[in-house]
């Protein structure tokens, strides 16, 4: 399999891939740019609570959408309640919000109905002529304003999060690797894991850049729970990799350093590809059946870790050569 595979000799290749698909991301990001969402904007947040039968979520954004409010994410919250957020709305449009879910589902319980108001809640579906006893009630459990400077505090916790991780993981690396100091410096395996997480966390990040620009795909809190657990994803399969080489490096010395990276990287590719599927079987199961509160936060998981073992094989180890090759050239 090793003479069939020669992964640091072809470098190239995927060097100019991984380069095209960064600088294009990298563009994106700062000419179009995310689509922020209600955690970092700011805006309101409405919760209701369905006395029964909660609508399905599709039932439910459906009817947010007829109110012309612009973009509006609604989440399940419970088992019988919805959290919707969307932009700054005063409260004649709050009033106006919770009339119009009313009549929505007034009009879809297909029969002659009331609307009637009590202490309590709102109440809607109750039968003309007969039974006076309420079919449905929706009750408002909070409303709440989102401030702009809570936004920019979580944008801030969300940079200082990813850089405090960053430098974590070389610290750590070029501990663990501090026994193969030759031909490549322990802390070069750690800053060629952080090169190989940023290019997969920034492509990921372009992906939702187009996604926003066609589709008004927001990113929000979960989005930024994606990315961070990407970068530990995408480090623990680069260190599994670096691992191997570091076994074959003390066992077999430290000659023919591209010939060694490379065996190493070859007789990892089966464990990382099958850790890998076993991932994304997972995670495109929740893409496809676990709603639209996590569709997106799957589909970012999806695109960084199937990013993360191509960089762990493909970007990471063949860096490690380019470090060696340079160190060369130097003496």
């Amino acid at each position: 399999m090793h003479s069939m595979m020669n992964i640091i000799k072809n470098k190239k290749i995927p060097f100019f891939i991984s380069g095209l698909l960064f600088i294009a991301s990298v563009v994106l990001i700062l000419t179009i740019g995310l689509k922020p969402g209600i955690d970092f904007t700011g805006g309101s947040l409405l919760e209701l609570t369905f006395s029964q039968n909660r609508p399905a979520l599709q039932d439910m954004q459906m009817a947010v959408d007829t109110l012309n409010i612009g973009s509006a994410v609604v989440q399940p919250a419970d088992e019988d309640g919805y959290i919707i957020k969307m932009q700054f709305l005063g409260e004649t449009e709050h009033q106006e919000v919770l009339r119009g879910i009313r009549t929505y589902f007034n009009a879809e319980g297909g029969q002659a109905t009331e609307v009637v108001e009590t202490s309590e809640g709102i109440t809607i579906g109750i039968a003309q002529g007969g039974d006076t006893e309420p079919t449905q009630r929706i009750l408002e459990d909070r409303f709440e304003t989102i401030g702009p400077s809570i936004s920019s505090e979580l944008q801030a916790r969300s940079w200082e999060a990813g850089i405090a991780v960053m430098i974590a993981i070389v610290l750590f690396v070029a501990y663990s690797f501090r026994k193969v100091t030759k031909p490549v410096s322990s802390w070069k395996y750690g800053m060629t894991a952080i090169i190989a997480l940023v290019h997969d966390v920034v492509i990921t990040m372009g992906v939702f850049v187009l996604l926003g620009h066609f589709y008004g795909i927001e990113i929000d809190i979960p989005f930024v729970v994606a990315m961070l657990t990407i970068l530990g994803y995408s480090v623990n399969d680069t260190i599994v990799v670096f691992d191997r080489i570091r076994e074959k490096l003390i066992r077999e010395g430290r000659n023919a350093f591209a010939q060694t990276v490379n065996n190493g990287v070859v007789e990892t590719i089966p464990r990382s590809i099958n850790t890998s599927l076993t991932t994304l079987l997972v995670l495109v199961a929740l893409f496809i059946f676990g709603g639209m509160s996590i569709h997106y936060f799957a589909l970012a998981l999806i695109i960084g870790i199937a990013l993360g073992t191509y960089s762990s094989i493909f970007l990471a180890s063949p860096l490690l050569v380019v470090w060696e090759q340079a160190g060369r050239r130097k003496v």
